[in-house]
Parts: structure tokens; sequence; C-alpha cells
């Protein structure tokens, strides 16, 4: 039992860890995202140091990841545990944890990798569409109101929990509450990542969407 978990979480991380933008950075253009633009290795400042056909790439790859990642742990868990459909959960959360990690601080690259958005969706959309699907509309909302994607970003992570716990009050435990403490980190760790975001929203200075560049 204990295995599967420890696989499902380290699997994640080491596929997470597959960074879209350092990956298509250096061979493509013989750069590191990460010394360029804002320096985060992610979609946006991709869109803003490659353009859109590389934002496009890295969205699909950091997506899909964490999508593959969970999944797989879902679908081993499923045959090995099939008296115990609860452990296939456990997998799943771990795997989705382990993607988000991996994407943040990739073993790949020194540890220093991107915010985690895209990979963080991934793992909810595969475990609740429609929650995916709430933070998705949050998230196009704010970016259309203020073009700070850096805020869109921070406030889809904040409300996460909350709609876990709306959508699965009275769920079964102790997995529900397993998902609720998975989402507290994930929401905690991707508003963690955009500190220096925070800093310079509250500066003023943080770069809009479409602007070349951070000011």
């Amino acid at each position: 039992m204990y295995w599967f978990l420890v696989c499902s979480l380290v699997g994640g991380y080491l596929l997470g860890s597959f960074n879209a933008s350092i990956i298509f950075g250096k061979i493509f253009k013989g750069i590191d995202i990460r010394s360029q633009g804002s320096k985060n290795a992610g979609m946006t400042n991709s869109l803003r140091v490659f353009g859109k056909k590389a934002a496009v790439f890295v969205f699909l790859f950091d997506l899909l990841k964490s999508v593959v990642a969970v999944l797989v742990a879902g679908t081993v868990g499923k045959e090995l545990f099939a008296e115990n459909h609860e452990m296939a959960l456990y997998g799943q959360y771990l795997a989705g944890l382990g993607s988000v990690l991996g994407h943040n601080f990739p073993i790949y690259f020194m540890f220093r990798g991107g915010k985690g958005i895209l990979a963080s969706w991934g793992v909810i959309m595969i475990l609740d569409y429609r929650i995916a699907l709430v933070l998705l509309t949050v998230f196009v909302l704010v970016v259309a109101a203020t073009r700070y994607v850096s805020l869109a970003s921070i406030t889809s992570a904040m409300i996460y929990p909350l709609f876990v716990i709306a959508f699965n009050v009275g769920g079964p435990r102790p997995a529900t509450t397993y998902y609720i403490a998975l989402s507290l980190v994930i929401s905690v760790l991707a508003v963690y990542r955009h500190k220096a975001n925070i800093a310079r929203l509250r500066a003023g200075t943080e770069s809009k969407l479409g602007e070349k560049k951070e000011k």
C-alpha cells in the first residue's frame, strides 16, 4: 500500500519536473527563460519572451503532464486495489501534488521552475471538472477586468479550497479530508510562489497582459 503512495508522489514529481518553458527555450532558442522577461518559467513569460506558438506549447505540455500523472495513478490504483477505491484516490492526490511540486522545483533544472498554476489546474480538472471550470471562469473574468494574470492566478488559488469544501460537504471520510488538505497545500503553494507578484501589485509595478516585460 505505502509503496504505491510513494511511487505516486515520486512519479508525479519526476513527470512534473519536465518544465515546458525551460525545455522550449533551451532547445529552440538556446536561452534559459529564467533569465528573460519576468524570469518565471511559465506560460505568461513564454508568451512575452517567445511568442504565441511557444505559449500554446507550454500551455498544453504543462497542463497535460499533470493530467497524465493523476490519471495514471488512478488507473494503477484501481487495478491494484480493486476492493479499496479510496487508495486510488490517495494515489491521485499524491501524484497531483508531486506534479505541482515538480513543476515548481524541477529536479532536472536545479529546482528552479515555475509557479504551478497550469500544473495545478490539470490536477483539479481530473479530480473535479466542475471546480476546474469555476476557477477557469474566475481566472478569465479577473484577467478581462484587470489584465493581471498574476492577480487572476492568486485569486483562483485562494478560492480553490473553498469550492472543494462546498462541493464535498458530507462526503466520505477520510477521503474528503485528504482532498481538502490537498487543496489547501496547492492553494498556499501557488500564493507563495506569487509573492514577488504580490509585492509588485501592491507597488503598482506589475506587468499587465500584453506588455513585453515587467516594469
